[in-house]
């Protein structure tokens, strides 16, 4: 444990300091590129290089370069080395960096309705997810994002959120009561947390290590690749599989980025992009069992309670819902979820 707080410890300081060079840089002037010249795209994450959502960023970086005959290259920057998810979204934004892994939570506020799709227990299966997210709801979901300065390309996969903490097994609601449990800046996920009786508050991927290990937080909820990828199981005791809420990370493009280039670029990294958001998906359902399994080899204990009594709890979080996405957008994917 304390080997992997000092590398954690290093890994912070050492991104804080190159996000501090990147941050202090002048904005980027988007241009237009001709049919020969060579475009360099960067993409940034917070995740660490063992998820899936990395593994399949290098995957779509070297399909767009090979579709393109090399005229495009796509630099990835994981770990949060170019900041925070919230410091990347808004450096695309601004046109400083071109493109990200954006979690839900933090798009809600230039597209209000993605809010339908971090409702507690929505989906019951993956065929749900493919439906909604790659069909005219996924498309009407983000359609206002280019007012704000971005578009997606694609929902990828960040797959089904679970409950860890250092204190106790979390069989029931009521197991959460008074923990403080690390979560996004996603108001959703703290409205949900909150209904499950817990104290709930965000911080940076690129901390929470360190936070766990210092007792600051006693759990945290995530995917399980990203617990396994970033080690947690050395900092905490305790995982509940309750499949509370699906994560998504569509791949979003500066919208004046996008504009600038040339109309086979923009079909290249569309295509990619849809082609490889359905790896994720793949890679996540495949890899979850494997991983559950070496948690558990590594003596964290996993407990699958039934969820009925978490489901009950969260209900009041899609009527609180329905003023924001509105009563026909909220019908209309509960009924394709149905």
């Amino acid at each position: 444990m304390k080997k992997s707080w000092l590398m954690s410890f290093i890994a912070v300081v050492v991104i804080s300091l190159v996000a501090a060079w990147w941050l202090g840089g002048d904005k980027k002037t988007v241009k237009s590129y001709d049919s020969k010249e060579e475009i360099i795209l960067r993409l940034g994450h917070s995740t660490n290089t063992e998820t899936p959502r990395h593994l399949v960023a290098l995957q779509f970086a070297q399909w767009v370069a090979e579709q393109s005959n090399g005229r495009v290259k796509v630099e990835i920057f994981p770990v949060s080395l170019l900041g925070t998810d919230k410091q990347m979204l808004e450096l695309v934004k601004e046109g400083s960096l071109d493109m990200t892994l954006v979690f839900l939570g933090l798009l809600a506020n230039d597209a209000p309705k993605i809010n339908v799709i971090e409702l507690p227990f929505l989906f019951s299966n993956m065929d749900k997810v493919t439906t909604v997210l790659d069909g005219s709801i996924g498309e009407e979901l983000l359609q206002d994002l280019p007012k704000s300065g971005l578009r997606s390309l694609a929902y990828w996969d960040n797959g089904l959120r679970q409950i860890s903490n250092n204190r106790q097994p979390i069989e029931k609601p009521e197991d959460m009561k008074g923990l403080k449990i690390r979560t996004t800046e996603s108001k959703m996920s703290i409205s949900i947390l909150k209904k499950l009786g817990s104290n709930p508050a965000p911080l940076a991927w690129g901390e929470v290590y360190l936070a766990l290990a210092q007792g600051t937080f006693d759990g945290q909820e995530n995917p399980i690749a990203n617990i396994h990828a970033a080690k947690l199981y050395d900092v905490q005791k305790y995982i509940s599989v309750i499949n509370y809420k699906y994560e998504s990370s569509p791949l979003v493009i500066n919208e004046q980025t996008w504009q600038k280039l040339p109309p086979d670029i923009q079909k290249i990294l569309k295509e990619g992009a849809v082609k490889f958001a359905k790896e994720t998906r793949r890679l996540n359902q495949e890899a979850e069992g494997k991983l559950l399994a070496d948690l558990e080899a590594r003596g964290v204990k996993v407990s699958r309670p039934d969820v009925t009594p978490f489901r009950e709890a969260t209900k009041p979080v899609y009527d609180e819902l329905v003023p924001v996405v509105g009563k026909e957008l909220m019908d209309k994917v509960l009924t394709t979820v149905k």
